[in-house]
């Protein structure tokens, strides 16, 4: 005689579910986990490479992810709860290819708080990488210059951050299969990479400095008072972006370097108006010395996440 599966009653399935579910999550409605689990799925069905470093190319930069290799480009809108960028000079592409023959996905553009999203939006897209496996991620921006020796095109590298965009993508419950309720941000910017950076930079000739980034909302430029501000309490460079997702990523165990390209002096500095057609042109013409310190870059931490 066959036995029969008994089934489990609905009201008992939905107590186990609720079990399981993080605290405070809607029965039914994905998590962020799983939302994030479903986007890089799609993304590694994409492409047979399988990259452990990513990088986030912001205003005027995306141009690197063009010399990959052997790419897949996916748009954003094709990708499964992908956030969509609407931001001037943000081509809103994800490029997955090799660099120096390492495997690397990068994002043409970000989303931005000032676009209307949410802080928990403008961090998924790390949280998918989370999710590919991803281990290292270099961020990019385009930043206003507060200290003088800042001038347009210099390229620095962020040692710390103060957030001023009154948001934390942490906030919520928290879902442990990311990270812990609390997580250290003491050296949120991995000393490593940031050693690399300045001496390769250093190398190269460019003459790298380290440098505090203060993130605004925006969408405005800041007045000359708040830049007067921002440089009494210890900020060197000023934008609109990057701290959410350095925050998502050490809640998730991701390496983090932060390099900015100084596009503008910010508000009082030169006696001059700010306009963002500057910026996207001050990204143009660093471009080549951009792309060839993370051509420099890439390997060497590619080595220090094996």
């Amino acid at each position: 005689m066959s036995q029969r599966k008994s089934k489990k009653r609905p009201e008992k399935q939905a107590a186990e579910s609720l079990e399981a579910a993080p605290r405070g999550q809607v029965v039914g409605v994905p998590s962020e986990f799983e939302r994030a689990g479903i986007a890089a799925e799609f993304i590694l069905s994409r492409t047979r490479l399988r990259p452990k470093i990513a990088l986030v190319l912001g205003s005027g930069l995306g141009a690197f992810a063009d010399e990959f290799s052997g790419a897949s480009r996916i748009p954003y809108a094709e990708i499964n709860h992908f956030p969509r960028s609407t931001a001037i000079g943000h081509a809103g592409n994800l490029v997955i290819g090799n660099v120096e023959a390492i495997p690397v996905a990068g994002m043409q553009g970000r989303v931005h708080l000032y676009e209307g999203y949410s802080v928990k939006d403008v961090a998924f897209p790390i949280r998918v990488f989370a999710r590919m496996g991803v281990k290292a991620v270099i961020l990019t921006n385009a930043a206003g210059g507060i200290m003088r020796e800042f001038v347009q095109g210099k390229l620095v590298v962020i040692k710390d951050h103060i957030n001023l965009q009154g948001a934390n993508p942490l906030s919520g419950p928290n879902d442990e299969r990311f990270g812990v309720r609390f997580p250290d941000m003491t050296a949120a910017y991995d000393r490593r990479f940031r050693e690399m950076a300045v001496g390769e930079g250093n190398r190269m000739g460019i003459g790298m400095y380290e440098g505090i980034y203060a993130a605004l909302p925006g969408p405005s430029y800041e007045t000359p008072a708040e830049i007067r501000y921002l440089r009494a309490v210890g900020a060197d460079l000023v934008g609109m972006s990057t701290v959410p997702e350095v925050i998502a990523a050490r809640h998730s165990g991701i390496r983090v370097l932060g390099i900015s390209c100084v596009t503008n002096a910010a508000a009082g500095i030169l006696d001059q108006p700010l306009n963002h057609k500057e910026v996207l042109e001050t990204g143009e013409r660093v471009k080549g010395q951009f792309i060839g310190l993370l051509k420099a870059l890439i390997p060497r931490i590619a080595e220090a996440i094996a």
